[in-house]
């Protein structure tokens, strides 16, 4: 089943075309009567950096903060992806079918080529507030559920390239979206693209690395660079593909590599547009969340950023709230936006007495 719905905010861009009508946000993965979810895989960054092309061309998204400042966070351009899987022979390939007209392909494509506006939403809350322990020299986890382009993962990754903190703090980030093609051409380019730009001045292998016509030239020495960047900084990457269930948790801590935490962020912009949706993003962030717990994590939260209704299809902000708080969840509103297509942000944390 494919789907196409008219809400407010096409791919992020800074522009606004209005001669159609606009995509929706992007959702996830959810169960598919009669077909199989794809099952949930571990992604080795070696591997997945080893398919990437030979150069890269990407645009900078600018992204007005609530404090009045701002910040750019690069992502591939999509007439780049196309090129690239048209050159590899595989226009019948899953890739191409987020490449389409429709927004999402039930079981094939879960729209994690676009970047929406809850993931903007997203960045603003975590730049904002302090939602990670104050400690600075203990690690911590970000773990982001329909991760599609990444953009708050991204936005973390870049403050903590951004750190001048003496002793820097080690950071995992797990990084995860249904469709694994998802992954290998937008998402880890994203990451290599946000090392790249920051890092310039100070990489030689980057030197000559930037085209004018924004291209970013992946060589090997640039490759090489990136990882022995993120080895020397204690930063690792973990990609997971695939849907969400108690496989996918197990999956997480299983072959992620793990630290023991002092806090821990689980992310997740625009993962509950249908009710099935919603019932397995939820299942599976307190899962996640009561697995920090047990591992003695000290501050452990979801921050979840949504559209307060999908139309058509049975999602909601509200719904979300009232089905963790039924689990016995506590939630907090972080955030709301009322221009246009209402939004919000909230919070996710377990209470004491939470069994899940």
């Amino acid at each position: 089943m494919a789907f196409s719905f008219g809400f407010s905010g096409d791919d992020i861009d800074g522009a606004s075309d209005t001669s159609a009508p606009p995509p929706p946000s992007k959702p996830s993965a959810f169960p598919v009567a009669g077909k199989p979810q794809l099952p949930p895989t571990y992604h080795d960054l070696p591997a997945l950096l080893s398919t990437l092309p030979s150069k890269i061309a990407f645009s900078n998204l600018d992204v007005s903060l609530d404090d009045g400042s701002s910040m750019q966070i690069p992502r591939r351009e999509l007439w780049d992806v196309r090129i690239q899987l048209m050159a590899e022979d595989e226009g019948q390939a899953e890739g191409m079918e987020g490449l389409g007209s429709h927004d999402v392909k039930t079981g094939v494509y879960e729209g994690g080529f676009k970047s929406w506006e809850s993931s903007l939403d997203l960045v603003k809350v975590l730049a904002s507030g302090n939602h990670l322990s104050s400690d600075d020299a203990t690690p911590v986890r970000i773990i982001e559920l329909g991760c599609g382009t990444a953009l708050p993962s991204l936005a973390m990754f870049q403050w903590s390239l951004a750190s001048t903190a003496e002793t820097q703090r080690r950071i995992s980030f797990v990084i995860a979206d249904y469709n694994p093609t998802v992954l290998q051409l937008v998402t880890l380019p994203n990451f290599v693209l946000s090392w790249a730009l920051t890092q310039q001045a100070t990489t030689p292998a980057l030197q000559d690395a930037f085209a004018e016509d924004g291209e970013l030239e992946l060589s090997p020495e640039v490759i090489n660079a990136f990882q022995a960047f993120l080895t020397s900084r204690g930063i690792s990457l973990s990609f997971l593909s695939g849907g969400w269930s108690e496989q996918f948790v197990d999956l997480v801590y299983g072959q992620a590599p793990q630290t023991e935490a002092s806090s821990t962020l689980v992310l997740g912009a625009e993962t509950i547009y249908s009710p099935s949706a919603l019932q397995a993003f939820a299942e599976t962030t307190l899962s996640l969340l009561e697995r920090e717990r047990a591992a003695g994590t000290a501050k452990a939260v979801a921050l979840v950023g949504a559209k307060q209704h999908y139309f058509g299809v049975g999602g909601s902000l509200e719904d979300f709230v009232i089905d963790v708080q039924g689990r016995g969840a506590i939630v907090d509103k972080l955030r709301e936006e009322t221009a246009g297509v209402r939004r919000g942000v909230v919070s996710c944390t377990l209470r004491n007495d939470f069994k899940g």
